[in-house]
């Protein structure tokens, strides 16, 4: 029983292996320079909205530089980067890419 179940985490992480690979080449990460940050619920605010966003894998925020770094996991457009920052109620100001 303890040999099939190591055979089957074996064979499952050799399958789960070229996604991660194949995830972690596609994924780039982008820094909004962000206005209005001033307490904790702002920044959860903030990490949800962006969070939304159809191609967003995870999202950091650093309240005290005033940015949000974000892990992309497919390509999304500025403007809307722009808008959920926004609709969260901050202004976004710089949006840069690495």
């Amino acid at each position: 029983m303890r040999m099939l179940r190591l055979l089957w985490m074996i064979f499952f992480i050799i399958g789960a292996l070229p996604n991660a690979i194949a995830w972690a080449q596609e994924s780039t990460t982008t820094v909004i320079q962000v206005d209005g940050l001033s307490c904790p619920f702002c920044t959860y605010g903030l990490e949800k909205q962006l969070k939304k966003v159809v191609g967003v894998g995870s999202v950091s925020i650093d309240m005290k530089e005033g940015k949000a770094t974000i892990t992309m996991q497919q390509s999304v457009d500025d403007s809307v980067l722009r808008q959920a920052v926004e609709k969260a109620g901050f202004t976004a100001r710089n949006i840069s890419h690495r």
